[in-house]
C-alpha cells in the first residue's frame, strides 16, 4: 500500500506530511493526530483505515485515492477557500496546533457540523431539493466523475434513491455502466447491492449482464461484508463467494463455557429477536469489531511515549445521535465483553445470520420480504425499544437495566422526531398505539394456539365422516348425529341410514349437523404461483413504503388498492375452505390486513385538516398493516413449499 503514496501527499485536516490513515467515506488522507479525533467521532461520521496495516479491497483503496487526488477535500472545506473566510478569523488547522482543543474543534466543525460545505440556495420544500440531488446522483454515477457524486452525497443525495421514472437506483446505473469505483462510493454511503429494480433485477444482475464480472464479484462481497468481516476477525479467513460459499462459522477451541445456562439463555434471546432488531445488533457488533481492530493497529503503529495518551484512546463506541439512548448504551456495553465472551457473541451472530438467510424460501426466488422489514426498521427506529432490546447483554446489572428503562422513556420523544411525519407524536399516544398492536398480536397468537389444539379433533371428525360415508348407503337413518368419541364402534356401523356427520366450519368454531357436504379441498397451489403473487405484493408494499418515506400521503390510497388487488389474487389461488388451520389463519391475516390497510389509508383523504400527530399515527398503522401482509404472505409461501415438497 505504501508504494501508492507519494511524498507530496499531506493530511487533509492539518496539512501535516506523510498521512498514514484514510477517511474512507470522506475521500481524504489524514495523519495520526487527526485520525485520533476522527475515531472519537464514530463511524457514522468518519470511517478510518490505516493505509499500510489494514487489508484493503483494491478497488476501495483506488476509490479513496481517486477522490483525494481530484480534490475531494475541497468539498468539506469549500468556504475556507474563500479569502473572506480568513478575514472572519476562520482558518484551517496546521501541524503545529494542539490536538485538543485546536485540531479537534476544527475537525468536528468540518465533518460533524459540515460548517464549511457549500450550501445550495434554500427552498421552501427541502424534500424536493433532496429528490433533485438524488436524481442528479442517479445520472452522474454512469460517469467516472467521483468527486461530483461525493459532492451530491455531501449535500443530501440518497445512495439508495429509487428513481420513480427509471425504476431503479444509482447502484443499478453504475453497475450497468461498469463504474466499479462509483459502486464502491455508493456502497460506502449505504447503497444495497441486493435492491431490486422495477423488474426484479439487482445491481449484481446488471453487472453480469453487462459483462462486468469483476464488479459483479465485488458487489457480492459487499453484500456479505458484515458477516465476512466478523468471520475474518475470528479466524482470518473469508468465504469463497465465487464457489457459492457465503458463510464461515468459526468454532471455539474450548466450547465448555458455551454450554452454561447463561450462554444458552443469551443464544435463545438472540434467536428470538425480530429480523430488524437482529440486523441492528449485527451492525453494532460489526462496529465494535472495527473499533477493536483499529485499536490494535493504532497501538501497534504509534509512538507510545508521545501519542498514546488518554485523549487519543477510544474505549468504547462513540454515541450515534441517530440511535436511541438504549441502543447507544448497548453498543457501549460491547466493549466490556472479554475476548471469549465477544467471540462467542460473534459466532452466535454468524450462525443465526446463516440460519435466517437460508431458512427463508423467499431468498432463493429473488423475493426479499425481509427487505420490507429492514425498510420499516430504518424508517421507524423507535419500534420495540422497550420490550426487545438488542443488547445481548450477559454482563449488565439490574441497575443498568433500570437506567436504560428510564433513559429510554426520557428520550422516546427525541427518537420520534426522526419519524415520517412533520410533527412529533406524544409518548402517551405512541404507547397507546404500540400497546394496541402488542395486544392484537397476542390475540392472534392465542387464536393460533386454540386452532392448533382443535386440529386433532378436526382430524378425528374427518376420519369418522369418511367411515360413515363408506358404511352408510341407504337414505334413511335414525342415528344420533353426534358420534361417540370414545367408542369407535358407536358410529352407526350396525345400522343403515342417511349420514349426518359433525364437521368444523371454516372459522373453526361452530359444528354443522345439517346436510352432508364434501370435505374441504386439500389441494394447495403450486409454490411457483404463490411466490409469483407474493412478489407482486412485495413490489406494491415497497411502493407504499417509499411513499411513506417521502411523505406522499396522497399515494397511500392507490398503493393500498394495488396491494388489495394483489392480495385478492393470491387468496384466490387457495381453496375456499382449506384443511390446514395454519393456511386458514394466514389467509385470514392476509385478507383482513389488506382491508385494514385500505381503511387506514382512507383516513388521509382531504377533509378537515388533521394535526400532524394524526398523520403520524395513520402512517404507523399503515406500516403495521404492510408488515402483517408481508408476514402472512411469507407464511403461505413457507407452508406451500413444505407441503408440495412432501
Amino acid at each position: 500500500m505504501s508504494k501508492r503514496l507519494r511524498s507530496s501527499e499531506v493530511c487533509a485536516d492539518c496539512s501535516g506530511p506523510d498521512p498514514s490513515w484514510a477517511s474512507v467515506n470522506r475521500g481524504t488522507f489524514i495523519c495520526d493526530e487527526c485520525c485520533s479525533v476522527h475515531r472519537s467521532l464514530g463511524r457514522h461520521i468518519s470511517q478510518v483505515r490505516h493505509l499500510k496495516h489494514t487489508p484493503w479491497p483494491p478497488t476501495l483503496l483506488q476509490m479513496v485515492e481517486t477522490l483525494y487526488n481530484n480534490g475531494a477535500n475541497s468539498i468539506w472545506e469549500h468556504s475556507l477557500l474563500d479569502p473572506a473566510s480568513i478575514m472572519s478569523g476562520r482558518r484551517k488547522a496546521n501541524p503545529q496546533d494542539k490536538v485538543h482543543p485546536n485540531k479537534a474543534e476544527f475537525i468536528r466543525a468540518k465533518y460533524q457540523m459540515l460548517a464549511f460545505v457549500h450550501r445550495l440556495p434554500c427552498r421552501d420544500d427541502d424534500s424536493v431539493t433532496a429528490k433533485d440531488l438524488s436524481k442528479q446522483l442517479h445520472s452522474s454515477v454512469r460517469t467516472g466523475n467521483l468527486e461530483t457524486c461525493l459532492r451530491l452525497l455531501s449535500l443530501g443525495a440518497q445512495a439508495n434513491f429509487f428513481h420513480p421514472e427509471k425504476g431503479n437506483t444509482p447502484l443499478h446505473v453504475a453497475s450497468k455502466a461498469g463504474q466499479i469505483l462509483q459502486a464502491e462510493l455508493l456502497a460506502v454511503y449505504g447503497a444495497d447491492p441486493g435492491t431490486q429494480d422495477s423488474s426484479g433485477k439487482t445491481p449484481v444482475d446488471y453487472a453480469r449482464q453487462g459483462g462486468h464480472h469483476e464488479l459483479a464479484e465485488r458487489l457480492v462481497e459487499i453484500q456479505y461484508e458484515l458477516t465476512d468481516r466478523l468471520a475474518f476477525y475470528l479466524c482470518g479467513r473469508k468465504p469463497d463467494h465465487k464457489n457459492g460459499q457465503h458463510f464461515i462459522i468459526p468454532q471455539m477451541a474450548d466450547s465448555s463455557l458455551d454450554l452454561s445456562e447463561l450462554a444458552k439463555a443469551a443464544k435463545k434471546k438472540l434467536q428470538s429477536l425480530s429480523n430488524h432488531l437482529f440486523e441492528e445488533l449485527a451492525m453494532d457488533v460489526y462496529d465494535e469489531v472495527d473499533r477493536r481492530e483499529t485499536d490494535a493497529v493504532w497501538l501497534a503503529t504509534q509512538n507510545h511515549s508521545t501519542l498514546v495518551t488518554e485523549t487519543t484512546v477510544v474505549p468504547f463506541l462513540p454515541v450515534n445521535p441517530e440511535y436511541s439512548s438504549t441502543r447507544n448504551q448497548g453498543r457501549q456495553k460491547l466493549a466490556r465483553f472479554n475476548a471469549h465472551e465477544f467471540a462467542t457473541l460473534v459466532i452466535d451472530i454468524l450462525s443465526d445470520a446463516k440460519r435466517r438467510q437460508q431458512g427463508s424460501p423467499l431468498s432463493s426466488s429473488k423475493d426479499n420480504v425481509e427487505l420490507i422489514l429492514k425498510t420499516i426498521s430504518n424508517q421507524h427506529s423507535v419500534e420495540s425499544q422497550d420490550n426487545d432490546q438488542p443488547d445481548y447483554d450477559s454482563v449488565a446489572s439490574d441497575e443498568d437495566t433500570d437506567l436504560e428503562a428510564t433513559a429510554s422513556k426520557a428520550n422516546r420523544q427525541k427518537s420520534l422526531d426522526s419519524d415520517l411525519s412533520d410533527g412529533p407524536v406524544t409518548v402517551q399516544e405512541f404507547l397507546e398505539v404500540k400497546n394496541a398492536l402488542v395486544a392484537s398480536e397476542a390475540k392472534i397468537q392465542q387464536l393460533m394456539k386454540v386452532n392448533n389444539n382443535l386440529s386433532d379433533e378436526l382430524r378425528i371428525m374427518q376420519k369418522k365422516a369418511s367411515r360413515l360415508e363408506k358404511q352408510n348407503s341407504t337414505p334413511e337413518s335414525d342415528y344420533d348425529n353426534t358420534p361417540n368419541d370414545t367408542d369407535p364402534d358407536d358410529t352407526g356401523s350396525s345400522r343403515k341410514g342417511r349420514q349426518r356427520s359433525m364437521v368444523w366450519q371454516g372459522d373453526g368454531s361452530v359444528p354443522d349437523t345439517a346436510e352432508p357436504h364434501t370435505a374441504p379441498s386439500p389441494i394447495l397451489p403450486s409454490t411457483e404461483d404463490v411466490i409469483r403473487k407474493t412478489e407482486q405484493i412485495t413490489k406494491n408494499i415497497q411502493e407504499l413504503l417509499r411513499a411513506a418515506q417521502e411523505n406522499k400521503h396522497d399515494s397511500y390510497i392507490p398503493c393500498s388498492e394495488r396491494i388489495h388487488v394483489a392480495v385478492t389474487e393470491m387468496a384466490a389461488l387457495f381453496p375456499k375452505k382449506p384443511k390446514s388451520d395454519t393456511v386458514r389463519t394466514s389467509l385470514r391475516l392476509l385478507t383482513s390486513s389488506a382491508y385494514r390497510l385500505q381503511s387506514e389509508c382512507k383516513k388521509t383523504l382531504p377533509g378537515d385538516p388533521a394535526p400532524p400527530t394524526d398523520i403520524q399515527l395513520v402512517t404507523q398503522q399503515v406500516i403495521q398493516c404492510a408488515y402483517d401482509i408481508a408476514k402472512a404472505a411469507k407464511q403461505l409461501v413457507t407452508i406451500t413449499t413444505k407441503e408440495n415438497n412432501n
